[in-house]
């Protein structure tokens, strides 16, 4: 494949034009950008199961992988919870690749090319993400202030940063990591599904107005649209922290960001009300230990490209007097929480002590770094999490059966009660996915996990926690298997069992 012209040349022709004084920083911030984009993707190639690799073979220098038809890869040794970049390059069949487009697209596999194009898009929005950057300002004080401080966005996906369909104008504006203040806008529709509480300002006579995202009213929208309240956008980009204060707006984004189009389906819309509610009274029996951002209204014109979802602010559960502030597990690294061993272990026994107990009850939470929040004291310690966006979580019946919890009437996707597919929501999002994020690398993540796990109770859950392989989305595997809906599993070595190997199953 022949990736001509190139995303990074693109951007860099674009940003010439719109903001000429980037331009340099751009440039600095490729080699970077290359080699953290190189480093997720390698992370996929040393672990996931892909169709194409024959076999990985530990070396002395690092991780040989051989493909089906003869030829090897030679990378460094993996580590599938490094968060910082450190491979600069990839060797197959002794030639070095420094751009995982150029890498990918050499590996000439089914579907590579639209992949490498991906990847060669990550990296030149993450360039561009750390290029524009604003400089340092005052500590952040509400939770979508750590939220824009997220810059190099999912720590273990190779797109990272890919948004196709955004010009650089749009990135800059629209982009959280550049900390723009974005306008929403408002269309009025006469005939829409609501649920909940659809609030007053948000009205024209009888008719909802639905916020809509300033990209989607671009690009997407058929019908007019007038503007509405300034607002901040949050991890996701389609969602927004009114610049008023109040609840935050979930807004329907038809782009592919990271691996998913960002719409809202109408089915999340009609059982908004009745999952908040069930997930609602599910956390309170943690004892106070967690929260959830409650859905307080969702509506819909019938279509995933024209619904909104409204819902309490994470900040609600923080008692400011005392100095508490709700940081995203995501934002942690900025704060220096990692720099302590002691408050990361107590993070990962409180997440696990949690996370375990809801499961057992029979609500596996999808709980990566972007859903996950936690409560800080003011000296840093973690008190309390909060959990938002409930479109992902699964149920399990027969697990709320035996506790006399009622199933709520929800999507057929969400309710299962096999094992395997409940510990993987977890296990996937809350281990290999925030904790070990948040730790920054296997060795911090083993000694976090052995302080949490010390005193649990042996329960099924936990034993398959401390002696299986962990499962983690097959993030590469996924984008080169368009044809294949839903997840795909990797099974990572588990920090808690040093026997399991890098790709043993």
């Amino acid at each position: 494949m022949h990736l001509s012209p190139s995303a990074e040349a693109t951007v860099a022709d674009e940003l010439a034009v719109v903001r000429p004084d980037l331009a340099g920083a751009y440039e600095a911030a490729l080699p970077a950008a290359r080699s953290a984009v190189l480093s997720r993707l390698w992370r996929g190639l040393a672990h996931e199961p892909l169709p194409w690799v024959a076999g990985r073979e530990p070396t002395s220098g690092g991780l040989v992988v051989r493909l089906a038809d003869g030829r090897r890869l030679h990378g460094p040794p993996p580590d599938p919870y490094a968060t910082a970049a450190y491979v600069t390059e990839v060797l197959l069949d002794g030639r070095a690749h420094r751009r995982p487009a150029a890498l990918m697209a050499a590996l000439g596999v089914p579907h590579g090319d639209a992949f490498a194009a991906e990847l060669d898009h990550s990296t030149a929005s993450l360039a561009l993400s750390r290029a524009g950057r604003p400089g340092a300002a005052r500590e952040p004080v509400a939770s979508w202030e750590w939220e824009q401080r997220v810059v190099d966005g999912h720590p273990y996906h190779p797109n990272c940063r890919s948004r196709p369909g955004f010009s650089v104008a749009e990135q800059l504006a629209y982009g959280p990591e550049h900390r723009p203040l974005v306008r929403l806008g408002l269309v009025a529709v006469d005939d829409c599904l609501v649920r909940g509480e659809w609030p007053a300002w948000l009205r024209d006579g009888g008719r909802p107005l639905i916020p809509v995202h300033p990209w989607q009213r671009a690009h997407v929208l058929t019908v007019p649209a007038q503007d509405g309240p300034p607002a901040h956008p949050l991890m996701s980009l389609r969602t927004l922290a009114l610049a008023a204060g109040g609840p935050h707006v979930k807004t329907a984004v038809s782009a592919r960001l990271t691996s998913s189009v960002r719409d809202i389906s109408v089915g999340s819309v009609e059982t908004s009300a009745e999952l908040s509610g069930f997930l609602t009274s599910v956390a309170a029996r943690t004892g106070g230990l967690l929260h959830v951002t409650r859905t307080l209204g969702a509506v819909s014109a019938r279509s995933p490209d024209l619904a909104a979802v409204l819902r309490e602010p994470p900040d609600a559960y923080a008692a400011a007097a005392a100095g508490e502030r709700v940081v995203p597990v995501a934002a942690l690294p900025l704060t220096g929480l990692p720099a302590s061993a002691a408050r990361l272990g107590s993070l990962a026994r409180l997440a696990l002590i949690t996370g375990l107990r809801l499961l057992d009850l029979g609500v596996a939470l999808e709980a990566h770094g972007q859903n996950l929040l936690v409560v800080l004291s003011s000296s840093g310690e973690p008190l309390r999490l909060v959990y938002r966006d409930l479109a992902d979580i699964r149920v399990s019946p027969a697990r709320l059966a035996r506790h006399g919890i009622k199933a709520p009437d929800v999507a057929g996707r969400m309710v299962t009660d096999d094992e395997t597919v409940l510990r993987r929501k977890l296990f996937g999002s809350l281990v290999a996915g925030a904790l070990a994020s948040a730790a920054g690398s296997g060795p911090a993540l083993r000694a976090a996990l052995e302080t949490a796990v010390r005193d649990l109770p042996r329960t099924p859950d936990v034993v398959a926690l401390r002696q299986e392989a962990l499962p983690a989305k097959a993030l590469s595997l996924m984008r080169l298997s368009p044809r294949r809906p839903g997840d795909l599993w990797a099974r990572l070595p588990n920090p808690l069992v040093p026997a399991l190997s890098p790709g043993e199953p």
